[in-house]
């Protein structure tokens, strides 16, 4: 798969996506995997699923991915040890909202949303690319659904993830020349303890109906860690060589809330480094169906 031999830096490593990452990696031989994460006890709990396999060597860094200096440290020690940087994947953030109307936004929180899920991704990137290999080197950054469609009282959230699919196509168009890839995903809540939770806890506010969420999705289920994980590995490979700036929400479908006030989705799919940039996407009737215009 093109992983075999490479060295690959994941934030927000100490569980969830972030943790199946960097087990996935260790699976397909990747030699050198720097975790990170403010979770110290998840990172050794990651560290010690990916020993089993015996060829990556996995070190874990107790680091705030909005913090420039621990950030900066923590890349520099990892080229410093393994003389090379791959890939990287940029996990870490902040999930789920407040249930917050945007009139009644907290400042404070709405500053740590973006400082963490979207200056935190910028400040990673910002470290990642000089280090990383000319040609063949890739970053994916974890946006979200909601990065599509903003829901009702999540606009800080929704911001952010808006915010990394800019980031992540404005680097791309950067640094493709250089034989750099960059990407996004774009998950919905995937099966876990945190993103479970927070989406329970979205559900007794209102935002949405969970059981609908899940059951009409296309698989008729919530997806799980490892699943995404799979599709963060494939981009980072070389496999996926000729694909950047691409957001991929194949796993997933898109929350939409109708006019009735009920859950549904939006099963349309971006595939793998197509843009639409034709015309523009309106929705047509209360079920979420979209239609060119």
């Amino acid at each position: 798969m093109g992983i075999k031999g490479k060295v690959f830096a994941v934030t927000g490593a100490g569980s969830g996506i972030g943790r199946a990452t960097a087990i996935r990696l260790a699976e397909l031989d990747a030699i050198g995997i720097a975790i990170s994460d403010l979770d110290q006890p998840g990172l050794i709990e990651t560290q010690k699923l990916c020993s089993q396999y015996s060829g990556a060597e996995v070190t874990t860094t107790r680091v705030d991915a909005s913090n420039a200096e621990q950030v900066d440290l923590w890349l520099k020690d990892t080229v410093k040890r393994f003389q090379r940087l791959d890939g990287a994947a940029n996990i870490a953030g902040i999930a789920g909202g407040d249930g917050q109307s945007t009139e009644s936004i907290d400042q404070a929180a709405w500053e740590k949303m973006l400082a963490v899920n979207l200056t935190g991704v910028m400040i990673c990137m910002r470290a990642e690319l000089p280090h990383l290999t000319r040609p063949g080197g890739s970053i994916v950054n974890v946006s979200s659904t909601s990065g599509l469609r903003g829901l009702p009282n999540n606009a800080a959230y929704a911001a952010s993830k808006f915010g990394v699919l800019g980031l992540t196509e404005s680097t791309a168009a950067e640094y493709g020349k250089q034989g750099i890839r960059v990407n996004a995903v774009l998950p919905c809540v995937t099966v876990g303890p945190i993103d479970t939770r927070i989406f329970r806890e979205g559900e007794a506010k209102g935002l949405f109906n969970a059981d609908v969420v899940s059951a009409g999705t296309l698989m008729g289920r919530m997806g799980r860690a490892e699943e995404v994980a799979k599709v963060i590995a494939f981009l980072l490979s070389d496999d996926a060589s000729y694909v950047t700036g691409g957001e991929e929400y194949l796993l997933f479908s898109t929350c939409i809330i109708t006019d009735d006030g009920h859950s549904t989705v939006d099963s349309r799919r971006r595939v793998f480094g197509m843009r639409f940039l034709q015309g523009r996407l309106r929705r047509c009737n209360k079920f979420g169906e979209f239609r060119r215009q």
